[in-house]
């Protein structure tokens, strides 16, 4: 299956990131399933950068009380995917999870140099508190989330509205994020050739996206200082992942500094896996997945009324 998804990817480093663009929009497998979905429209608002799009989504329902939110920032190296790569992926969150999805068509490197993608995920923060509930979600329940490059965002935009005064985070929600650049940890040794993502790629986005330096925090959530008074946070990872070890050092470093914590460990699974919906291993663990959004997003689990024996790591404050 890994040496099938390897045979079907480019090597990212060969390519400009225009032509880069082209290549993987054309390989994208058609998709099975799409979830309908009451509301599923694109807003254009103000961005630091222009015109900024959104993707607001809205799951078929009775509403007895305003519905959880989740600002999503798709992956892609910082550099490719958009609002369409991860479409399925937002309709299937938004239905199962049973809330308000608002995905941010943030500005791409290398053209868009960090932080322009991290401040389209604020803009895009500070709207949606402002406007969601007249789609019927709950302004004082908006988490961010997304998955590799998305997942950084999110991490980085929890630490801006923390700096800056802004929006109240309910959750931080990191799927399998890329959050720093050291590509010397374990995973990246056991698994940084021959699964899927590696570490040679993983340098190239580092290298599009920051090429300036990467010191702040807003780029590089490792380096800030604390993490203390961040939003809870779900953190899941892939085993067979070059970030992997990353992410569960950064779970364990957000526990010691007392921010509730459910960290997951996917084992057996690879880096993207989350969007690849063909594959019978995707539907169960989106399930597992699925549980461990809702649990975050109970305003129980911040009261320390929630475990879960199944996770690597569970903090209560």
């Amino acid at each position: 299956m890994l040496a099938g998804l390897e045979a079907g990817f480019p090597d990212v480093t060969q390519y400009p990131a225009a032509e880069l663009r082209q290549i993987i929009v054309s390989r994208r497998a058609p998709l099975t399933r799409t979830p309908d979905m009451d509301v599923a429209q694109d807003v254009v608002i103000d961005g630091p950068g222009g015109d900024l799009t959104l993707r607001v989504y809205v799951p078929h329902g009775e509403l007895d009380s305003p519905r959880p939110v989740i600002v999503f920032a798709h992956g892609g190296g910082f550099v490719f995917c958009d609002l369409d790569s991860h479409d399925e992926f937002c309709r299937s969150m938004a239905e199962a999870v049973n809330a308000v999805v608002v995905a941010v068509d943030y500005r791409l490197a290398p053209e868009n140099p960090a932080p322009a993608a991290m401040e389209d995920m604020y803009a895009a923060l500070c709207w949606t508190v402002e406007n969601v509930k007249s789609y019927g979600g709950d302004p004082a329940r908006v988490a961010v989330a997304g998955d590799s490059a998305g997942g950084n965002l999110s991490a980085t935009v929890s630490l801006a509205a923390r700096e800056r005064g802004g929006p109240a985070v309910a959750a931080q929600i990191l799927l399998y994020p890329v959050l720093g650049d050291d590509f010397d940890t374990e995973s990246y040794r056991q698994y940084g050739v021959g699964y899927y993502n590696t570490t040679k790629a993983m340098r190239w986005y580092w290298d599009q996206y920051a090429p300036q330096g990467r010191d702040s925090e807003l780029v590089v959530p490792t380096r800030a200082s604390t993490l203390a008074g961040l939003p809870p946070a779900l953190v899941a990872t892939a085993e067979l992942d070059p970030p992997c070890s990353e992410g569960e050092a950064f779970a364990e470093r957000l526990a010691a500094e007392g921010v509730p914590v459910l960290a997951h460990r996917f084992d057996g699974l690879f880096h993207g896996f989350l969007t690849f919906p063909q594959l019978s291993l995707t539907g169960p663990a989106r399930e597992e997945l699925w549980q461990l959004v809702r649990r975050i997003l109970d305003p129980a689990f911040c009261d320390g009324h929630i475990e879960d024996p199944r996770t690597r790591a569970a903090t209560r404050p």
